[in-house]
């Protein structure tokens, strides 16, 4: 070893110094004194600290269990420094101590560091750089002494040595120095200057002498040289054997240190470890034996699925045998897998599922049939619910979702049975049967079929409502079980960690053990750790499970939870097999689907019941209050039914309201045909008003538009009246107006009873108000009614009459409009545009008729004033003529139209007058002069202007008659 190397001292067990560093004592006697000796260098990162501790006393693991000390080193030098599978030496440490995939990595520089380069040097080698020029002048001039010296020794001992080495022959240099080589053996001994040809003579002993004596000096001076050379490493030599003695040492006293733990560690395991770990050999021989035997009672509860399956199969309980029926595959599939005494279970056991799939089916097929068959009154809604939700799971169960198409065609044969059984017991619906019936007959067979369906569609619900409770159950179950899941998941972190614990306690067994602590206690404190992660999760689940228990309370219909709970935790397990969600709501959504198909087919078959009557048009024959009747049950069913099954149905009111059509039709057309019989009979006269008409007008006139009961006549009956008093006004009316009244609120009373037929009811009202109109226009006013009735001539008292019997009419238009208006859809209030225009119509017939009394009074005038002469005796015939027809107009219409209306028809009729006698006048010549023919008409005038004002309800009618004169050329 060179003699630059130095190592760390190593620990001695004596103490051969204050810091427990050994030193080899120096011998006195010895010639020379030898320096220290340094141990080799050791292979330990790290030197111990502390005091000393002999070898003797062994190392002890317990104690110094994370202390790191020289005997923990498991690489020695050799091997640290002869790997042969890394070409880099300087590598083979870290290798060896750390594997082949250790690498050296760059060091990240420190953030707190600035970064230091040549320039931060730049002031400094400045400042220095004058300094180190002087100094290496200064070097050289005065060298050291003591370098001067040595310098001076080596080089002189070197020159000294190369000079002596030099002597000796290049050929002693050479690597390939042999002298079993000829040639070279020759030249080194030359024999050939001694073997002379006559034998040995002096001068080859002497040669030979010479020869020994250069080969002895050559030797000398090697071996001069090698002293020299062996003199300067002396140090290093005596150092390597010192260290190779001391090395010696320490491996014998390791030798006699792992020889006592060794010792130490029998005992241990024979006092601490092997009976520990007989009792943990037995526990788990004990737990293997558990094992087998809970398999064994597994096997034996397996063997018993079968008969057990029967055993519930023949108590109806699908669930529980299904259930049984998966839990066993399920066990087969995990725990008893490969057992040979049951390859064949698993096929017995899918087709004895398939054989439940068909039994359920058969028999939710029996269950609907018996319940939709049975009597409808005095029995149960549902009929053994149990049965029912057993059924339905187990269809559930099995993804079974078509049994609801089953129950749908059960009902539709149950709902024609029902008519059937209503109908006199007869197979099918007999129209002659139907036919053949008085109304009260068939009204009441149709109320027994109503009655009937009502029923029906009652247990209907009822059975669906426990149907829908029952998949609503099993998707909160399902959702339950997602929650679970996803809290699960929520506190899977906090578990992972528990059973990391629990696992690394089990990990750390052995180092409980190597501490000193027994290993019963390290397998309690590992069972506490696995019991409170167990109590948490256990917690946490039951947390769960309460509080979708209690948010799921509230949609579970009563008295069916008792079977939900139990079956509740069935379900649990066979999730796999359960519908999806999406699923679920749509057999729920079948199950309203499938109430709206029962409305249906009910409404379907009552329409049968309907139109088998109205074949023969019997229905259209009915009267107003038998129609009513029918209506009003028609709707009553139709209301209860969208009340029970939330459906809107059509077809039955669809039925009715083509019924309607057609009875409104008749209805109509014989009202029309009686008013045109009335209109054609009528000689419009004025016609005393019954005492019933009155009553009539008033309760319209209090709101009640409809028609009050009849009375049966009695003693103090009223005496009819000679005016229709209608809010403090008179009417002078005809005995077909009195009609009309009656007959428009027999339309507002059948609109009351049936306000689905209000549109077509206003259309034919409006009809019926226009051909009123129109009949008694051409009646009066086109003078019809003398050839049909035969009457001699239109007088002005008919026109007065028919004009204010129009008035009358006019007053209850608005009046039912309001009324209609209220039995209308928003969206129908465009039909209401038809009273318009019927107001309208008759309102220009009103007018026609004034303009008719006037046009009579026209003519008269024209005719009596043409003849008129200025002169005596006054007032004169033709003035009294005049004044003669003005008052029996004025008699003719004073009692029948209101004081307001004859004023303005007077004042049409004065402003006539005086047209025509203006013109008279004027071809007369008869000028405002006051001549004497001015004189004559003025007496004319006044005689004419006093009568007029003389007549009833005409004393203050401004007639204004000086419009008649001329103006004086």
């Amino acid at each position: 070893m060179a003699s630059s190397h130095r190592s760390s001292p190593v620990p001695r067990p004596g103490g051969g110094g204050r810091d427990g560093i050994y030193r080899k004592e120096r011998d006195s006697s010895s010639p020379r004194s030898r320096p220290p000796v340094r141990s080799l260098p050791d292979v330990c990162p790290k030197e111990p600290t502390g005091e000393g501790r002999g070898l003797c006393d062994g190392p002890s693991v317990v104690a110094e269990h994370d202390r790191w000390t020289v005997y923990s080193s498991k690489v020695n030098l050799p091997a640290a420094l002869n790997d042969p599978r890394l070409a880099k030496r300087e590598s083979d440490f870290f290798t060896k101590t750390w594997g082949l995939d250790f690498a050296e990595t760059e060091v990240m520089p420190s953030f707190y560091l600035p970064n230091i380069s040549r320039e931060d040097f730049g002031p400094y080698l400045q400042e220095m750089a004058q300094r180190e020029r002087i100094h290496e002048r200064c070097k050289m001039i005065c060298p050291n002494k003591d370098d001067v010296d040595a310098v001076s020794s080596i080089t002189s001992n070197h020159e000294k040595s190369r000079a002596e080495l030099e002597q000796v022959p290049k050929i002693f240099m050479k690597p390939n120095f042999a002298l079993e080589d000829p040639a070279t053996f020759n030249t080194v001994l030359p024999w050939s200057h001694f073997n002379s040809a006559g034998g040995k003579s002096s001068r080859d002993v002497a040669s030979s002498k010479l020869l020994q004596e250069k080969l002895s000096h050559y030797l000398d001076v090697v071996e001069v040289s090698i002293a020299r050379q062996i003199s300067l490493r002396s140090e290093a030599f005596f150092h390597a054997m010192s260290s190779q003695h001391e090395l010696q040492d320490q491996l014998q006293e390791t030798q006699r240190a792992v020889a006592i733990l060794r010792g130490r560690t029998a005992a241990m395991d024979r006092v601490m470890c092997q009976g520990p770990l007989r009792a943990l050999r037995t526990a788990l021989a004990r737990n293997n034996c558990v094992k087998l035997h809970n398999k064994l009672k597994l096997m034996a509860a397996v063997h018993q699925t079968q008969p057990t399956v029967q055993l519930l199969l023949s108590t109806s309980e699908f669930v529980g045998a299904l259930e049984l029926i998966a839990t066993t595959k399920e066990v087969l599939q995990q725990e008893l897998q490969g057992i040979h005494s049951f390859r064949h279970l698993g096929s017995q056991l899918c087709e004895l599922e398939k054989l439940i799939d068909k039994m359920m089916v058969e028999d939710f097929s029996m269950y609907a049939r018996s319940d939709l068959n049975r009597s409808l009154k005095d029995e149960p809604q549902v009929l053994e619910k149990e049965r029912l939700e057993s059924l339905v799971f187990g269809l559930l169960r099995q993804r079974k979702l078509d049994f609801l198409d089953i129950y749908s065609d059960e009902m539709i044969l149950a709902a024609k049975a029902i008519v059937t059984q209503c109908v006199l017991h007869i197979e099918e619906i007999d129209t002659e049967v139907m036919r053949i019936m008085t109304f009260p007959q068939w009204f009441e067979v149709l109320k027994n079929v109503f009655e009937s369906f009502l029923f029906f569609l009652q247990r209907i619900k009822a059975t669906l409502s426990v149907i829908r409770n029952v998949v609503l159950e099993v998707l909160d179950s399902n959702q339950k079980n997602r929650l679970l899941e996803e809290s699960g998941s929520a506190v899977s972190g906090q578990e992972a960690s528990q059973t990391s614990l629990v696992l690394q306690g089990e990990a750390e067994l052995a180092y409980l053990t190597h501490e000193g602590l027994f290993i019963s206690d390290a397998l309690n404190e590992a069972q506490q750790q696995q019991a409170a992660a167990r109590d948490q999760s256990s917690t946490v689940g039951s947390r769960i499970q309460q509080g979708r228990a209690e948010g799921a309370g509230s949609d579970v219909a009563s008295g069916s939870t008792e079977t939900f709970t139990s079956r509740d935790q069935n379900f649990m397990c066979g999730e796999n097999m359960m519908p999806t969600e999406l699923e679920m709501n749509r057999v729920i959504n079948n199950t309203q689907e499938l109430l709206h198909t029962a409305s249906d087919v009910s409404h379907d078959r009552c329409v049968k019941v309907l139109t088998a009557r109205a074949k023969d048009g019997s229905l259209e024959r009915l009267s107003s209050a038998e129609f009513v009747c029918l209506s009003q049950a028609v709707e009553g069913f139709a209301r209860d039914t969208e009340e029970l099954c939330g459906r809107h149905s059509v077809s039955l009111r669809g039925a009715l309201q083509s019924q309607a059509n057609r009875f409104v039709h008749r209805f109509h057309e014989e009202r029309k045909t009686k008013l045109s019989l009335l209109l054609d009979n009528e000689r419009w006269k004025q016609a005393e008003v019954p005492a019933e008409f009155q009553d009539l007008v008033n309760s319209i006139a209090d709101g009640r538009i409809t028609l009050p009961e009849r009375k049966t006549p009695g003693p103090d009956d009223r005496k009819p009246t000679e005016f229709l008093l209608i809010n403090g006004q008179k009417y002078a009316v005809v005995g077909t107006v009195l009609l009309l009244i009656r007959i428009f609120l027999e339309y507002c009373q059948c609109v009351n009873d049936i306000p689905s037929i209000a549109t077509d009811m206003l259309t034919r009202l409006s009809d019926l108000l226009k051909h009123f109109n129109s009949r008694s226009c051409q009646l009066v006013l086109g003078a019809g009614a003398l050839q049909v009735v035969g009457l001699k001539t239109i007088t002005t008292k008919n026109l007065a009459l028919a004009s204010r019997c129009l008035q009358l009419v006019v007053h209850y238009i608005p009046i039912i409009r309001s009324h209609f208006e209220t039995k209308l859809q928003p969206k129908q209030f465009s039909v209401l545009r038809h009273f318009d225009h019927i107001t309208k119509d008759y309102n220009d017939h009103i007018a026609e008729i004034s303009a008719k009394l006037v046009a009579i009074m026209d003519s008269l005038f024209e005719k009596v004033l043409s003849k008129y002469e200025v002169k005596a005796p006054m007032p004169s015939a033709c003035f009294r003529n005049v004044c003669k027809q003005m008052t029996k107009m004025h008699e003719a219409i004073s009692e029948l139209l209101p004081e307001e209306q004859t004023q303005m028809l007077f004042l049409r009729i004065n402003a006539s007058f005086k047209l025509h006698l203006k013109r008279q006048l004027s071809r007369l010549g008869v000028i405002n002069d006051g001549g004497p023919q001015h004189g004559l008409v003025v007496v004319d005038v006044a005689f004419y202007t006093g009568n007029v004002q003389a007549l009833k309800s005409l004393e203050r009618l401004d007639l204004n008659m000086a419009e008649i004169w001329e103006q004086k050329r």
